[in-house]
């Protein structure tokens, strides 16, 4: 079931909205994931979100909204019902993960996922696409990439932040994707920020710190620290 939530119906799904959407409405749909994993989260695990929690995610997503969408991005509705049916399912798939794995370590939790959706999603590979390309060497690098890079070691970052943080903050956190594919067009492809996507950095970044326990005590530090000079 993990292997299915998390990696092979979710990977499926998000290469079709990629293909259907705007990478930025996909984004954007994906961004609102932080709100479903605290709804999941209070739901499956007793999680219930903070105000904070809530709070920065609001913050985030209108930032996500300023960041990425412009206008002119067309709509959809098999692309939309695909970021949506990924956004919902991953979701699902997170906090259950943090539910069923508390005695399994992290990389074998994140292994047999890989496993699991692999061998879900093969048969429907091969019956709808046939048999995979030849490859050449720039082509087996870029997989090599995504398969050990950006899918491996990020899913066993990813399972071992929802073990030592609640799903709210780690949920807030994966706004930090749509951030990043912004600063790397900036960086690499020559890109130029405009104002609204500077103000939209800001209220994602906002919004991830509010929700972390490090703001939390902050607050509270700056609250009784006020509370004693009103005192004297």
């Amino acid at each position: 079931m993990l292997g299915t939530l998390n990696m092979g119906a979710f990977f499926a799904l998000v290469y079709l909205a990629a293909q259907k959407l705007p990478t930025s409405m996909a984004s954007t749909i994906m961004a609102t994931s932080p709100v479903m994993m605290m709804l999941f989260a209070w739901a499956a695990l007793a999680e219930r979100p903070r105000v904070a929690h809530v709070t920065g995610a609001g913050i985030g997503i209108a930032g996500v909204c300023l960041l990425l969408l412009d206008g002119t991005a067309s709509v959809d509705a098999s692309g939309v019902l695909a970021s949506v049916l990924a956004m919902v399912m991953s979701s699902a798939g997170y906090v259950l993960a943090k539910r069923w794995s508390a005695q399994v370590d992290v990389f074998s939790l994140t292994s047999w996922q890989l496993i699991a959706g692999g061998i879900a999603v093969l048969p429907v590979a091969v019956a709808v696409e046939g048999a995979p390309p030849s490859l050449d060497g720039p082509a087996l690098l870029g997989f090599g990439y995504v398969t050990v890079v950006a899918t491996a070691l990020a899913f066993a970052a990813w399972f071992a932040g929802l073990r030592h943080l609640s799903a709210a903050t780690v949920g807030l956190i994966g706004l930090l994707n749509p951030v990043t594919g912004v600063l790397l067009g900036t960086a690499i492809a020559g890109e130029t920020l405009t104002a609204q996507q500077v103000c939209g950095l800001v209220l994602v970044l906002s919004g991830i710190l509010l929700g972390q326990p490090a703001a939390k005590r902050l607050v509270a530090l700056i609250t009784t620290r006020l509370s004693h000079t009103m005192a004297r």
